[in-house]
């Protein structure tokens, strides 16, 4: 089998200009999974590069300034330059600074991707596993900006900055089994490390440094969305339990973010009847109409679809809202569905679950009604308590 390779260049530089956090406090720090790559690295650094073994702590190789050096895992053991690195062994690795107290001024790249921290090397089948170790605000830098766009009102900046913090701190452990806390997609939050980052955003970030969401003590679940189409959702809607904090709250303006989609009812017939729902031929499509605000037998009170019954010439069934807007590909569960001359159309409003803060919502509250960031949390949390962690 043919090796991978991917080039790995570490390089240290002092935190100038976007990094805004030179001497910063005691912090929490978090492990990052930037996925499973190749089993080579060439590495280097304009500062002396320390590699250790993670399970010792002892170091096995140093480097000095703007020396380059190709590690390679060989199957058995590491290979520096070619040659067996001995005290190595098979253990994981890390890429660090000697003193950690300059960890913030590490910067590691690879494949054109840069990120702030020390750099753990995981032998697994098949390649390594790249595990970024950086403090909490670091990360945020590498976040808020994928999360939102940093030229929006400062103000909902803020706002993300908190919610994107207190939802990490949540989540640290999230894969606690395999080795890390939190991973790079959205399935965690969308982490681009260095390449991302905006002058805007990390200015927003270090404002709110250590700032976190809690109720009675504990951190709240700070979820939050692009747009929820004129209201957010209560969580026992989405999930059947009930959480205080993610209340359903009225927007600014309703029907934002309007979008529509159209399917042949023979292909909807289609894909219920791999679902084991064989209705035949689609007649009739049972939803009641979208009323903002006010709940329904088949609609949650933001409007949210909760069931669409289909009937057919074989019979009838129904789906879940979520498991429509899963099997169709929709935005959101805020839609309505109309069937005429074998064409079913689709209009909605609104993208995500709707849980949490919509950050169209919160941009449009500190555009037009000038809100600060903490009374657009409180707007979207409610009854949670803005608190300074570090």
């Amino acid at each position: 089998m043919r090796k991978q390779f991917i080039v790995i260049c570490t390089m240290f530089m002092l935190l100038l200009g976007m990094a805004g956090f030179a001497e910063a406090a005691w912090q929490p720090e978090l492990l990052v999974s930037l996925g499973t790559k190749g089993t080579t690295l060439r590495l280097s650094g304009n500062m002396p590069v320390v590699l250790k073994r993670l399970d010792n702590q002892k170091v096995v190789w140093q480097g000095n300034a703007k020396e380059f050096a190709t590690l390679t895992f060989a199957g058995t053991g590491w290979e520096l330059n070619g040659k067996k690195l001995k005290k190595a062994d098979a253990a994981t690795l890390e890429l660090t600074v000697a003193d950690e107290r300059n960890l913030a001024k590490l910067i590691s790249t690879y494949d054109n991707k840069s990120y702030r921290g020390a750099l753990r090397l995981v032998p697994r089948k098949g390649g390594l596993h790249l595990i970024n170790r950086v403090t909490a605000e670091e990360y945020l830098q590498g976040v808020v900006p994928e999360e939102m766009p940093a030229e929006w009102n400062a103000e909902a900046v803020k706002a993300q900055a908190v919610a994107a913090r207190t939802y990490a701190l949540r989540q640290r452990k999230r894969h606690g089994k395999e080795g890390f806390d939190v991973c790079a997609s959205t399935h965690c939050q969308q982490y681009g490390g260095v390449a991302v980052e905006r002058a805007a955003a990390n200015q927003a970030i270090k404002t709110t440094q250590g700032m976190v969401l809690q109720s009675n003590g504990a951190l709240v679940d700070a979820l939050f969305h692009t747009d929820s189409g004129g209201m957010t959702e209560n969580s026992e809607d989405v999930w059947g339990s009930r959480i205080d904090c993610l209340r359903a709250a009225k927007e600014l303006r309703t029907e934002t973010y309007p979008w529509e989609k159209n399917i042949t009812a023979v292909q909807l017939s289609g894909l219920l009847a791999k679902r084991g729902k064989n209705i035949g031929e689609l007649k009739k499509i049972e939803l009641s109409p979208i009323r903002i605000g006010k709940a329904s037998q088949d609609r949650t009170v933001s409007g949210r679809v909760k069931a669409v019954t289909f009937v057919g010439k074989s019979g009838r069934a129904s789906m879940t809202g979520n498991d429509l807007r899963s099997m169709l590909g929709l935005k959101s569960t805020l839609f309505s569905m109309t069937l005429n001359r074998n064409v079913v159309f689709i209009k909605g409003y609104g993208w995500g679950h709707g849980l949490g803060m919509s950050q169209h919502g919160a941009k449009a509250y500190a555009d037009s009604e000038h809100w600060d960031y903490k009374k657009i949390l409180q707007h979207y949390y409610q009854g949670a308590e803005l608190k300074k962690l570090y």
